[in-house]
């Protein structure tokens, strides 16, 4: 037990001086010959502003463009195609010729209804003159009936006269027999004559059927021969809409069915084109409420960010929301007068609800996030930075809209919060020459 204590002794003994000899190396390089306390550590950093401004309230998406109108081009009639008169993806106008059908076939078939209308119209005119002719014999019939008919009234008269004469012994019964006779004989006249009228006007009630039928023949020839100019017209292939056409389906040579299920090409309307996109439905009433002031604008770009984004406005917002998705699908109208826009593509789609005014931005570089939420540095007075809690709004490009926690005019930290704790001191360094100092240096 002795040579224990005495072990233990020695050796403190040893340790001793070494352990005073590093405290005392330790206190000397943390104090200067004066004994002075260490100089405060600080900070290189890029700083920016707190600004306000006024900001749009956006909502972005993902969204697929179509054209307008999209025609697959079908022939109408049958025959073999003898012309194709464009180019693959070459753009074409509302009325330029696109392929030939063979028209000797329709143009044969334009001759004969021609033909056939010319015949029936020579048959209306027939039939018209013979009308005429009818009507004038029913004229002259009824003119002889009026004629007859007063001759035989006066003939009547006359013998009734004679009748009365004869019974007094005032004239010969040979004069009484002439005068009836003669009465007779024109009352038969008139009979005759009521009887021709009466033909007469059959021949004419024929006539004018006659006319009719070839008027309806006529009218059934010119039907027949419309019918075969458009038969022809079909064989000339022209483009419904302007617009961009694909690839040529059907060469020249082959033979095509009408109305058949082959496409020989298909046209898109490139200008204007519709962005499709969907927002969650928690963004609907939004919509609708911006909506009922005015017209919504929206903006498209390439997915890879390389064109410039083309300018629109919502002109359709769905009428039901996609319960499977829980979104709701909205279309923009774009002028995409510089073909940027090209159906099927996809693209970034923003649609801007309203405007923000008096918003407190600060650059997104500027926002942390920790555990107790997003927050900053902010650069004080006396150039030592404080650790402040923010909320905020929503981000909008480079810049975030704070709600709470910041004020306009406030200098916060860009770069450099890595090194940072509260209190520390920092200096700012001067962004390069011509940039901004909401970047980080080169």
């Amino acid at each position: 037990m002795g040579d224990i204590r005495s072990y233990r002794r020695t050796e403190a003994a040893l340790w001793l001086p070494l352990v005073v000899a590093i405290l005392g190396a330790s206190w000397g390089c943390s104090s200067d010959s004066k004994g002075q306390p260490p100089a405060q550590r600080t900070v290189l950093v890029v700083a920016g502003q707190v600004s306000q401004k006024s900001v749009p309230l956006q909502l972005g998406a993902m969204g697929t463009v179509q054209a307008i109108s999209t025609v697959s081009v079908k022939p109408l009639v049958g025959g073999e195609i003898v012309g194709v008169h464009f180019t693959e993806g070459q753009e074409v106008k509302a009325g330029d010729l696109l392929f030939t059908i063979d028209p000797r076939p329709y143009e044969a078939t334009v001759r004969q209804a021609e033909a056939n209308l010319a015949k029936d119209l020579g048959q209306v005119r027939q039939a018209e003159a013979n009308l005429a002719k009818d009507f004038s014999q029913v004229k002259q019939v009824e003119a002889n009936l009026e004629r007859d008919s007063a001759q035989a009234k006066n003939a009547r008269v006359q013998a009734d006269r004679y009748k009365s004469l004869v019974e007094r012994h005032l004239v010969a019964q040979e004069q009484y027999d002439q005068m009836r006779t003669n009465a007779e004989s024109l009352e038969a006249t008139l009979l005759a004559d009521k009887a021709a009228i009466d033909n007469a006007n059959a021949t004419t009630r024929a006539s004018r059927e006659a006319v009719e039928n070839a008027k309806s023949a006529v009218q059934a020839d010119r039907a027949i021969l419309d019918n075969t100019k458009l038969q022809l017209s079909y064989s000339s292939i022209r483009s419904p809409i302007s617009g961009r056409t694909g690839s040529i389906l059907v060469q020249r040579g082959n033979a095509v069915k009408a109305n058949d299920t082959q496409v020989l090409t298909v046209i898109n309307q490139m200008s204007p084109a519709y962005v499709v996109f969907s927002l969650p439905e928690k963004a609907l009433p939004g919509v609708r409420k911006y909506m009922t002031a005015g017209q919504l604008k929206v903006e498209a770009r390439s997915a890879n960010g390389e064109s410039e984004a083309e300018q629109g406005a919502v002109t359709f917002v769905d009428n039901a929301v996609d319960n499977t998705t829980g979104t709701i699908q909205l279309k923009g109208t774009f002028a995409n007068t510089s073909k940027r826009l090209w159906p099927g593509q996809f693209v970034n789609t923003v649609l801007t609800l309203t405007t923000q005014p008096d918003a407190i931005v600060v650059p997104s570089k500027a926002v942390q996030a920790g555990q107790q939420g997003s927050y900053v540095f902010v650069i004080k007075q006396d150039s030592t930075v404080e650790l402040r809690q923010i909320t905020v709004d929503r981000i909008v490009g480079d810049d975030v809209i704070i709600a709470k926690g910041l004020n306009p005019g406030e200098t916060v930290v860009l770069d450099g919060q890595l090194q940072l704790v509260p209190g520390v001191k920092v200096v700012v360094k001067k962004p390069p020459s011509g940039g901004n100092s909401g970047r980080k240096p080169a």
